[in-house]
């Protein structure tokens, strides 16, 4: 199996994600204004696209977190960025690499506290071969040393920077992460293999190499039409720094995407030229979305679709149908059990994500499937109270509450854009009812301490008819 992970990922750059979306939800930037992702969407072609696939807190670690264990994020420790996973928990290259699996990792971890880069963390879990995985940082150059890897560009004090002169076809980052990959497929093509590569792009910074850095500067990027709503009365969640993404900024992310799918072709091409392909799980997905600029904010961390929503698509011939389109709520926590079962390899127990295995095989959900998932805003490193939003989301509905704000229900059929808050609508008091049993439930059963918030509580107790 090939994890193939990136950072802030705007799921609306991927061929096969626009073409599940009418024009004005494929084009936010502008008509016509797109990059093409062949190599992405051959795995969509060939495998399965989830369309509501969700990170379980849409930041790096707790998400991460999340998708190693297929535990919540407050079930981990990591509730916000920068904290160590917790030493007992169980991942699933641990599992494999007890199912004699040869494991490796590459690129950004993000789960072993402050360390930055932080080379080959100490605490494995599971990944055999971490040489190449650094713990921190969006580097954009790196290079092999007689003491292993390290960050290429340097400063004047020869501490790691983000510079990009002098980024090449083998030492820029996705470039050179690809290699390891490559290397690590190519040394262990006769047995089971899991191998994870973490692309620590498109995050930012926007900068990538030549020729990715003009290729999109043709482009006149527009706001998205959701920069322009009114903001009276938004919740808090909601009021982000206001989007200083521009243009030149936007070409240099659509470059960086191009540059992922073009290697994401050049794996892809191994796997063929080793005769892989037909009996290779591949993978691709990332850790959260990035706004760039749709409802006038850049980044992550709230629960609007571009921030939460991530790209999720899995290519296992034989297993799963080519051009599967899953139309059911899946979240990050989901992962584990998921692709353990379709492996035909018993999880530990601990998991709280959902076997969604027979989705992928065939498009049908199990008995007494409920399409809801699970998610919630960033935790504190103190003790202080959690009192971050949370959220419950289906295919269609996304209901929040907040200690900070009034509840919000959005149609997400009706209203794809997320302007329009429907909780005070009759209409779907039922809907709201239905979500509202769920989180508690939820809470009750994941120990998420958030449910128990005197406002919150209150709110879903009364919501229930």
């Amino acid at each position: 199996m090939l994890v193939v992970h990136t950072d802030e990922h705007n799921f609306r750059t991927l061929g096969c994600y626009r073409n599940t979306l009418p024009r004005d939800q494929a084009f936010v930037w502008g008509e016509g204004i797109k990059v093409e992702t062949p190599n992405i969407d051959y795995l969509a072609d060939h495998g399965a696209l989830c369309t509501s696939f969700y990170a379980a807190t849409p930041v790096c670690s707790p998400s991460r977190a999340s998708f190693m264990t297929g535990l919540y994020p407050q079930n981990t420790r990591i509730v916000t960025n920068d904290i160590p996973m917790d030493g007992q928990v169980i991942t699933f290259a641990e599992i494999l690499r007890k199912q004699g699996y040869s494991t490796g990792y590459a690129g950004k971890w993000h789960l072993d506290g402050v360390g930055k880069p932080q080379w080959a963390p100490e605490r494995k879990f599971g990944f055999q071969d971490n040489r190449y995985m650094f713990n921190r940082g969006h580097w954009k150059q790196l290079e092999e040393t007689a003491d292993g890897p390290r960050v290429a560009s340097r400063d004047k004090d020869d501490n790691p920077d983000y510079g990009i002169a002098g980024a090449d076809e083998v030492n820029f980052t996705t470039d050179f992460l690809t290699q390891k990959a490559i290397d690590f497929i190519q040394e262990n093509r006769d047995h089971p293999f899991c191998y994870m590569i973490s692309y620590p792009d498109p995050h930012g910074p926007n900068t990538v190499r030549a020729p990715y850095d003009t290729m999109f500067n043709h482009f006149d990027f527009q706001k998205p039409a959701t920069a322009f709503k009114d903001s009276t009365g938004l919740p808090q969640w909601a009021k982000m720094a206001k989007s200083t993404i521009s243009s030149a900024e936007m070409a240099k992310y659509f470059g960086m995407v191009k540059c992922i799918d073009d290697n994401v072709g050049k794996i892809l091409n191994a796997l063929r030229e080793t005769g892989q392909i037909q009996h290779t799980i591949v993978v691709f997905t990332s850790d959260h979305g990035d706004l760039c600029g749709e409802h006038g904010k850049d980044n992550k961390g709230n629960p609007l679709e571009a921030s939460a929503k991530i790209p999720f698509l899995l290519h296992y011939p034989g297993r799963v149908p080519a051009n599967t389109i899953i139309d059911v709520a899946l979240s990050t926590v989901d992962f584990l059990p998921t692709i353990l079962a379709l492996m035909d390899v018993q999880t530990s127990g601990l998991e709280q994500g959902r076997d969604a295995s027979d989705l992928f095989r065939t498009g049908e959900a199990p008995d007494g499937w409920h399409d809801v998932i699970f998610m919630r805003g960033t935790g504190r490193r103190d003790n202080k109270p959690d009192i971050n939003w949370l959220a419950a989301i289906t295919d269609r509905y996304k209901l929040i509450y907040s200690p900070n704000d009034q509840p919000w229900l959005f149609d997400l059929q009706t209203d794809p854009n997320e302007l329009v808050n429907q909780f005070s609508n009759a209409e779907y008091v039922n809907v709201i009812s239905d979500l509202s049993k769920s989180i508690l439930e939820y809470g009750e059963k994941c120990n998420d301490p958030r449910v128990k918030h005197d406002k919150i509580n209150e709110e879903l107790r009364t919501s229930i008819k």
